[in-house]
């Protein structure tokens, strides 16, 4: 097949790339932003199908965020391509720090101070479950990461559609600014001002 890699990567080496991109994380990043800027659509749609991936990103539903986001992205009218983009701000190296504060506020919505349950007891049932494939063993910890997954992913929603959203507007005005001055100076080329004209012949 044409543009196929002669060398297929090992597991090994896709779970390396997975976790440390081979451009290194800050040049993904603004790889992925740029990729945003250059949507073509109002920045009022971009930034809601942005904030989409970014909620969807919070939930523990881990392989299935991209059909989250499609889903908000939709119901709020937000841009489609954005929410997938949207979606890369779970990743490997945030995935731990989102899956421990929705826990952590899932408890805290359900029990209060006093969690009603061990938090080292449902990791031990989390990992156990994992084996074993079992909902009964994973739902009392998968329980406060849905609830806690609400509140956290309407801030970080809230902040995304926010910074996306004047990004966006930004970089777009500046594109249509330049290519205004871009089609007047043609413009001027193509039909010179008349105090710029050459003098009728005889009044030199």
């Amino acid at each position: 097949m044409l543009f196929r890699r002669r060398n297929r990567p090992t597991r090994i080496e896709r779970l390396r790339v997975a976790v440390w991109p081979r451009n290194s994380w800050a040049r993904s990043t603004r790889y992925f932003g740029k990729r945003v800027l250059r949507l073509t659509a109002t920045p009022h749609a971009i930034a809601l199908g942005f904030a989409a991936g970014a909620f969807a990103s919070c939930t523990p539903l881990v392989g299935f965020h991209f059909l989250t986001a499609f889903a908000l992205a939709y119901v709020v009218r937000g841009n489609l391509i954005a929410a997938a983009l949207g979606t890369s701000v779970g990743n490997p190296l945030t995935f731990p720090f989102i899956w421990a504060f929705t826990f952590k506020i899932g408890q805290w919505i359900l029990y209060g101070r006093a969690p009603h349950t061990d938090t080292h007891q449902v990791h031990q049932q989390f990992q156990h479950g994992l084996f074993e494939k079992s909902l009964d063993a994973l739902w009392p910890m998968l329980k406060p990461m849905f609830i806690g997954a609400v509140p956290l992913g309407l801030v970080v929603g809230t902040v995304s559609y926010v910074v996306v959203y004047k990004s966006v507007e930004v970089y777009q005005r500046r594109r249509r600014n330049k290519l205004a001055d871009k089609g007047a100076g043609k413009h001027g080329r193509l039909f010179p001002a008349p105090g710029n004209t050459v003098e009728e012949d005889g009044s030199a």
